[in-house]
């Protein structure tokens, strides 16, 4: 695969389920914990938690969100951060999801959480995951709209990840998130079949074709306000 050389988003926001790993949320019951762990090869990087049971169903990251995430982990991408926005159905949906998260690894002994959360966060959970007031099932309308004042991080220093099989999300996102004096917002990248190599590279490639179109320029300074 081909990865562009920048310039990189300054946020990538995450859709869960379907997306960043192959369950839906609510179709689950139980809430995992650390002895529902499943161990295995994380991608070369030793041996870690590749899944989280929750009753009978496995929770496994896709394979573009183990890279993507390792890439991050290595520092490959200046001033990037990362998040989730994702409009898990009810609160058991979403209780089951953030545990998840804290148990899946990256490399062994970081999870998902430390990277994201503790990382590039400082510990400040930024996430914006499910639809009870005040987010809704319509990302652009809530979940976009405050992660906009949490991260201080303009529209369109956004790569945004969903599979949208229940609904537009992407182009919701793109019609209604914009900068009002560029007219411009997030890239998005559709994953119906949930986030693989190929579309985490697509993502970044579109996201640095769209800035240095924008600029004029391949030396685009991606701390430009």
């Amino acid at each position: 695969l081909k990865m562009t050389k920048g310039p990189f988003p300054e946020l990538v926001v995450f859709d869960l389920d379907a997306c960043f790993w192959d369950q839906e949320m609510y179709t689950l019951s139980k809430i995992p914990d650390e002895s529902n762990i499943v161990t295995g090869d994380l991608n070369g990087r030793g041996e870690g938690v590749v899944g989280v049971m929750s009753g009978r169903s496995r929770i496994s990251l896709h394979k573009g969100s183990l890279l993507a995430l390792q890439s991050h982990h290595d520092k490959k991408y200046p001033n990037t951060k990362v998040c989730f926005a994702s409009s898990a159905d009810t609160p058991q949906a979403e209780r089951i999801g953030r545990a998840a998260l804290k148990l899946l690894e990256v490399v062994p002994g970081t999870t998902v959480w430390d990277l994201v959360v503790g990382r590039d966060w400082d510990g400040e959970d930024v996430n914006q995951i499910g639809r009870q007031p005040p987010l809704s099932a319509n990302k652009s309308a809530t979940h976009f709209p405050i992660l906009r004042e949490l991260t201080r991080v303009r529209y369109d220093r956004m790569l945004f990840f969903d599979d949208c099989q229940w609904g537009d999300h992407c182009g919701q996102v793109e019609r209604a998130c914009k900068e009002r004096e560029t007219g411009n917002g997030p890239v998005t990248i559709r994953t119906p079949f949930g986030l693989g190599a190929e579309e985490w590279a697509e993502g970044l490639n579109k996201y640095a074709k769209k800035f240095q179109a924008l600029d004029g320029s391949d030396n685009y300074d991606i701390k430009k306000r």
